[in-house]
This record gives C-alpha cells, sequence and structure tokens, in this order.
C-alpha cells in the first residue's frame, strides 16, 4: 500500500509512511466532482469548504490525519484549520494519479 501512496504524492513530505503506520487518515477536501475523477484508495472526501463543520466528527476519528488536494492549496488551508483545532494533521498536498 505505501508504495502506491508514495507513487501519489509529490515532493519531499513528512516521514508520511510512518504517519500512515500509526493510522492516520487520508482526507481529500477537493469538491466532489474533483473526487470522483480519480483519488487515493481509502480516502475520505470532505471539501475544504466543509472542514470547519466536520472538526467534532474528524476528532472522534482519534487518529492523524493527511489532507491532500489537487495543488496543496486547499489542503493546507484544511490541515491549518484541524491543526489549530488540536487535530495532530499532515498537509500531504498535492496528489498525482
Amino acid at each position: 500500500m505505501w508504495n502506491q501512496i508514495k507513487k501519489l504524492f509529490t515532493g519531499n513530505r513528512q516521514d508520511l509512511q510512518e504517519v500512515l503506520r500509526n493510522g492516520a487518515v487520508i482526507i481529500d477536501v477537493r469538491t466532489p466532482m474533483e473526487y470522483k475523477s480519480g483519488h487515493i484508495t481509502g480516502s475520505k472526501n470532505i471539501p475544504v469548504n466543509d472542514i470547519r463543520g466536520k472538526v467534532e466528527m474528524i476528532r472522534k476519528w482519534n487518529k492523524p490525519v493527511i489532507t491532500v488536494c489537487r495543488s496543496g492549496s486547499r489542503s493546507m488551508m484544511a490541515a491549518t484549520v484541524l491543526n489549530a483545532a488540536g487535530i495532530k494533521t499532515y498537509n500531504g498536498g498535492p496528489w498525482n494519479r
């Protein structure tokens, strides 16, 4: 699975492999239409505009989170919101299909 994930992320990010081993949840913050066009297997789609309203739901998962999107901008915004809410979140940035 890690090889699949590794191929999707561009650049050298945090040690996402270790984060994933610790049970991280990948949240794709793109729109539902973008998500339907292709996404990381097992990821959850929560558009960036909905993140603030989903903080308590995400907190209940009690797991670290990796946010992803098309360019890295929306994933950074989502990661900032979640980290400010006390949820350990990593910006996975853009991913390639």
